[in-house]
């Protein structure tokens, strides 16, 4: 049986980007997965959030989007570790290496490469009506960037909010905290079609 939240020293890891796990556990929880979803995943990264996604849409698909190598081997050999036979991996750049996909019910955006409105204006067109779409922000730039399209858009409702994570790790019979990068996180839900 799957719960949400699988340890971080779980997945296969290597020197690609991960989103740790309680992040993760935020993330999914505002994009309200039903069985059935179909998920995009930009910037996948080791695929940790497309495996908790694939796990949580047993009767849906994911498809994990990441633009390095190593990335889409780690996607592959972490699918095949938790047995997440409903996620795809796809070697390249958005927007481009969405142009065949299906529309989505999620959308995941981790990384962007510096195209993040052209992303979401892609992805604006494919996803559904009621959909969610979650960008998970590490830098200032990109959260204000994602928040100024969302306005300029008028067909979304969203929120965002930050979260630092500090994980208390042994020192003898103390414990110290290690504090995790901060994230924004943008919840948004789609209310309509632009045209």
């Amino acid at each position: 049986m799957y719960y949400l939240g699988i340890p971080d020293h779980e997945f296969i890891r290597g020197k690609t980007p991960m989103t740790k796990e309680e992040i993760r556990i935020l993330t999914i929880a505002k994009a309200q997965i039903n069985p059935d979803s179909i998920i995009w995943d930009v910037g996948a990264g080791t695929g940790s959030l497309s495996i908790e996604a694939a796990l949580s849409a047993l009767n849906g698909h994911v498809y994990a989007i990441e633009r390095n190598h190593e990335g889409i081997d780690l996607i592959q050999q972490n699918a095949a570790k938790f047995k997440a036979k409903n996620l795809t991996a796809i070697l390249g750049e958005a927007p481009s290496a969405l142009l065949d996909l299906p529309s989505c019910d999620v959308a995941f955006i981790g990384g962007s490469g510096g195209k993040l409105s052209e992303i979401l204006t892609f992805i604006d067109d494919k996803l559904k009506v009621g959909g969610r779409l979650i960008i998970n922000a590490i830098t200032i730039e990109t959260m204000y960037e994602a928040l100024q399209f969302l306005k300029e858009m008028e067909n979304y409702s969203y929120h965002a909010f930050s979260a630092q994570i500090t994980r208390f790790d042994a020192i003898g019979r103390y414990h110290m905290g290690k504090a995790q990068n901060p994230i924004t996180i943008i919840s948004c839900t789609k209310l309509k079609n632009r045209r």
